[in-house]
Protein backbone atom coordinates (compact mmCIF):
# COMPACT_ATOMS: atom_id res chain seq x y z
CA UNK A 1 0.00 0.00 0.00
CA UNK A 2 1.12 3.47 -0.44
CA UNK A 3 1.23 5.31 3.01
CA UNK A 4 -2.13 5.91 4.70
CA UNK A 5 -0.74 9.87 4.71
CA UNK A 6 -0.94 9.69 0.67
CA UNK A 7 -4.05 8.29 0.55
CA UNK A 8 -5.32 11.62 1.71
CA UNK A 9 -4.01 12.84 -1.19
CA UNK A 10 -6.88 12.32 -3.48
CA UNK A 11 -9.87 14.41 -1.07
CA UNK A 12 -7.38 16.89 -0.70
CA UNK A 13 -6.46 17.62 -4.55
CA UNK A 14 -10.38 17.59 -5.22
CA UNK A 15 -10.51 19.75 -2.40
CA UNK A 16 -8.16 22.36 -3.98
CA UNK A 17 -9.42 21.64 -7.52
CA UNK A 18 -13.22 22.78 -6.80
CA UNK A 19 -14.74 26.06 -6.35
CA UNK A 20 -13.76 27.84 -3.09
CA UNK A 21 -16.70 26.42 -0.73
CA UNK A 22 -18.00 24.05 -3.11
CA UNK A 23 -16.60 20.78 -0.65
CA UNK A 24 -17.50 22.08 3.09
CA UNK A 25 -14.48 21.14 5.52
CA UNK A 26 -16.96 18.29 6.97
CA UNK A 27 -17.34 16.35 3.44
CA UNK A 28 -13.54 16.64 3.20
CA UNK A 29 -13.35 15.05 6.72
CA UNK A 30 -15.54 12.19 5.45
CA UNK A 31 -13.07 12.01 1.92
CA UNK A 32 -9.97 11.69 3.69
CA UNK A 33 -11.61 9.23 6.08
CA UNK A 34 -12.90 7.07 3.30
CA UNK A 35 -9.76 7.71 1.71
CA UNK A 36 -7.69 5.81 4.55
CA UNK A 37 -10.69 3.33 5.73
CA UNK A 38 -9.31 0.71 3.92
CA UNK A 39 -6.56 0.10 5.45
CA UNK A 40 -8.35 -0.63 8.62
CA UNK A 41 -8.31 -4.43 7.84
CA UNK A 42 -4.46 -4.55 8.31
CA UNK A 43 -6.32 -5.80 12.09
CA UNK A 44 -6.71 -8.90 9.86
CA UNK A 45 -2.88 -9.91 11.16
CA UNK A 46 -3.58 -9.09 14.32
CA UNK A 47 -6.99 -11.77 14.03
CA UNK A 48 -4.51 -14.10 11.86
CA UNK A 49 -6.82 -13.71 8.78
CA UNK A 50 -4.14 -14.44 6.14
CA UNK A 51 -3.03 -12.01 3.55
CA UNK A 52 -5.23 -13.44 0.87
CA UNK A 53 -8.18 -14.70 2.77
CA UNK A 54 -11.31 -12.12 1.28
CA UNK A 55 -11.36 -10.65 5.01
CA UNK A 56 -7.95 -10.27 4.78
CA UNK A 57 -5.74 -7.09 3.98
CA UNK A 58 -6.27 -5.66 0.68
CA UNK A 59 -9.67 -7.75 0.21
CA UNK A 60 -13.21 -7.22 0.81
CA UNK A 61 -12.32 -3.82 2.34
CA UNK A 62 -10.62 -2.42 -0.54
CA UNK A 63 -13.52 -3.49 -2.99
CA UNK A 64 -15.55 -1.33 -4.98
CA UNK A 65 -18.68 -2.53 -3.09
CA UNK A 66 -16.88 -0.99 -0.24
CA UNK A 67 -16.80 2.03 -1.50
CA UNK A 68 -20.08 2.14 -2.84
CA UNK A 69 -21.22 1.13 0.62
CA UNK A 70 -19.33 4.15 2.22
CA UNK A 71 -20.83 6.35 -0.35
CA UNK A 72 -24.67 5.25 0.49
CA UNK A 73 -23.62 6.32 4.10
CA UNK A 74 -22.92 9.46 3.02
CA UNK A 75 -25.84 10.25 0.97
CA UNK A 76 -28.22 9.25 3.71
CA UNK A 77 -26.14 11.09 6.21
CA UNK A 78 -26.15 14.27 3.48
CA UNK A 79 -29.99 13.78 3.26
CA UNK A 80 -31.25 12.78 6.67
CA UNK A 81 -28.78 14.10 9.06
CA UNK A 82 -29.42 17.01 11.26
CA UNK A 83 -28.34 20.09 10.06
CA UNK A 84 -27.42 19.27 6.33
CA UNK A 85 -23.46 18.45 7.85
CA UNK A 86 -22.02 17.97 3.93
CA UNK A 87 -23.75 21.73 2.68
CA UNK A 88 -21.89 24.69 2.59
CA UNK A 89 -23.51 27.49 6.08
CA UNK A 90 -27.04 28.87 4.41
CA UNK A 91 -26.91 31.23 1.92
CA UNK A 92 -29.42 34.36 1.00
CA UNK A 93 -31.11 34.22 -2.11
CA UNK A 94 -29.68 36.90 -4.57
CA UNK A 95 -31.62 40.13 -4.95
CA UNK A 96 -34.20 40.35 -7.83
CA UNK A 97 -32.79 42.39 -10.79
CA UNK A 98 -34.43 45.93 -11.50
CA UNK A 99 -37.58 44.96 -13.67
CA UNK A 100 -37.53 41.14 -12.63
CA UNK A 101 -39.67 39.44 -10.51
CA UNK A 102 -38.01 36.54 -9.75
CA UNK A 103 -33.97 36.33 -8.30
CA UNK A 104 -31.33 36.71 -10.79
CA UNK A 105 -30.07 33.31 -11.46
CA UNK A 106 -26.19 32.99 -12.62
CA UNK A 107 -25.89 31.87 -16.18
CA UNK A 108 -24.14 28.99 -16.88
CA UNK A 109 -23.08 28.38 -13.11
CA UNK A 110 -26.13 27.06 -11.17
CA UNK A 111 -23.78 26.92 -7.49
CA UNK A 112 -22.73 30.19 -8.23
CA UNK A 113 -22.32 32.80 -5.39
CA UNK A 114 -25.56 33.97 -3.62
CA UNK A 115 -27.90 30.70 -4.53
CA UNK A 116 -28.39 28.03 -2.06
CA UNK A 117 -27.80 24.44 -3.73
CA UNK A 118 -30.83 22.05 -3.30
CA UNK A 119 -30.64 18.95 -0.87
CA UNK A 120 -30.46 16.53 -3.45
CA UNK A 121 -28.11 17.61 -5.20
CA UNK A 122 -25.55 18.26 -1.37
CA UNK A 123 -26.62 14.49 -1.30
CA UNK A 124 -25.24 13.56 -4.76
CA UNK A 125 -22.67 15.68 -3.93
CA UNK A 126 -21.64 13.93 -0.79
CA UNK A 127 -21.94 10.56 -2.21
CA UNK A 128 -20.27 10.92 -5.38
CA UNK A 129 -17.36 12.90 -3.49
CA UNK A 130 -17.21 9.72 -0.88
CA UNK A 131 -17.06 7.29 -3.43
CA UNK A 132 -14.63 8.67 -5.51
CA UNK A 133 -12.16 9.12 -2.27
CA UNK A 134 -12.69 5.51 -1.20
CA UNK A 135 -12.54 3.82 -4.63
CA UNK A 136 -9.14 5.57 -4.95
CA UNK A 137 -7.78 3.75 -2.56
CA UNK A 138 -7.88 0.28 -4.04
CA UNK A 139 -6.79 1.96 -7.39
CA UNK A 140 -3.63 3.59 -5.30
CA UNK A 141 -2.75 0.39 -3.88
CA UNK A 142 -2.92 -1.47 -7.94
CA UNK A 143 -0.04 0.58 -8.59
CA UNK A 144 2.78 -0.66 -5.91
CA UNK A 145 5.25 -2.49 -6.48
CA UNK A 146 4.63 -5.80 -3.51
CA UNK A 147 2.09 -7.28 -1.60
CA UNK A 148 -1.08 -8.82 -3.02
CA UNK A 149 -3.38 -7.02 -5.54
CA UNK A 150 -6.31 -5.65 -4.11
CA UNK A 151 -10.00 -7.34 -4.59
CA UNK A 152 -11.50 -4.79 -6.33
CA UNK A 153 -14.57 -7.25 -7.42
CA UNK A 154 -15.41 -8.75 -4.29
CA UNK A 155 -18.32 -10.39 -3.62
CA UNK A 156 -18.31 -11.36 -6.94
CA UNK A 157 -14.75 -12.16 -7.47
CA UNK A 158 -12.20 -12.61 -4.90
CA UNK A 159 -9.31 -12.49 -8.22
CA UNK A 160 -6.71 -9.42 -7.02
CA UNK A 161 -6.04 -7.42 -9.04
CA UNK A 162 -2.66 -5.39 -9.69
CA UNK A 163 -2.16 -2.53 -12.60
CA UNK A 164 -0.10 -3.48 -15.41
CA UNK A 165 1.99 -0.53 -14.92
CA UNK A 166 3.22 -0.42 -10.89
CA UNK A 167 5.38 2.68 -10.36
CA UNK A 168 4.82 3.34 -6.24
CA UNK A 169 6.91 1.93 -3.94
CA UNK A 170 4.88 -0.66 -1.44
CA UNK A 171 4.84 0.63 1.98
CA UNK A 172 6.35 -0.90 4.88
CA UNK A 173 4.05 -1.55 7.87
CA UNK A 174 4.60 0.18 11.24
CA UNK A 175 7.57 -1.07 12.68
CA UNK A 176 9.56 -0.68 9.39
CA UNK A 177 8.31 2.58 8.77
CA UNK A 178 10.94 4.73 10.14
CA UNK A 179 13.62 3.39 7.72
CA UNK A 180 15.49 3.63 5.26
CA UNK A 181 12.82 1.63 3.12
CA UNK A 182 10.04 3.83 4.45
CA UNK A 183 12.00 7.09 3.03
CA UNK A 184 12.33 5.83 0.50
CA UNK A 185 8.38 4.77 -0.47
CA UNK A 186 7.79 8.62 0.43
CA UNK A 187 9.57 10.06 -2.01
CA UNK A 188 8.63 7.55 -4.62
CA UNK A 189 4.87 8.49 -3.09
CA UNK A 190 5.82 12.23 -3.51
CA UNK A 191 6.76 11.46 -7.13
CA UNK A 192 4.12 9.48 -8.05
CA UNK A 193 0.87 10.96 -6.46
CA UNK A 194 1.49 14.15 -5.08
CA UNK A 195 3.83 16.08 -7.66
CA UNK A 196 1.20 14.57 -10.50
CA UNK A 197 -1.58 15.67 -8.77
CA UNK A 198 -0.48 19.10 -7.34
CA UNK A 199 0.40 19.80 -11.29
CA UNK A 200 -2.76 18.79 -11.95
CA UNK A 201 -4.48 20.46 -9.92
CA UNK A 202 -2.66 24.07 -10.78
CA UNK A 203 -2.90 23.34 -14.50
CA UNK A 204 -7.04 22.46 -13.92
CA UNK A 205 -7.12 26.22 -11.80
CA UNK A 206 -4.94 27.78 -14.62
CA UNK A 207 -7.47 26.33 -17.13
CA UNK A 208 -10.57 27.67 -15.21
CA UNK A 209 -9.65 31.13 -14.53
CA UNK A 210 -8.09 31.76 -18.20
CA UNK A 211 -10.95 34.51 -19.55
CA UNK A 212 -13.06 33.35 -22.13
CA UNK A 213 -12.11 34.49 -25.46
CA UNK A 214 -14.31 37.04 -26.82
CA UNK A 215 -16.84 36.12 -29.82
CA UNK A 216 -16.11 37.84 -32.95
CA UNK A 217 -19.70 38.98 -33.91
CA UNK A 218 -18.99 40.15 -37.51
Amino acid sequence: MPSIITHAAVPLALWCAADRGRIPPRLLGAGVIAAMLPDADVLAFALHIPYADAFGHRGASHSLLFACVLAVLAAVWAFFGSGRPWSAPPCQPSLASPGHAYPSVGRGRPWSAGLCQPRLASTVQAAAFVFVCAASHPLLDALTSGGLGVALAWPWSEHRFFAPWRPIRVSPFAPQFFSARGLATLLSELRWVWLPLAGAVIAWKLIHSAPAAPRDLS
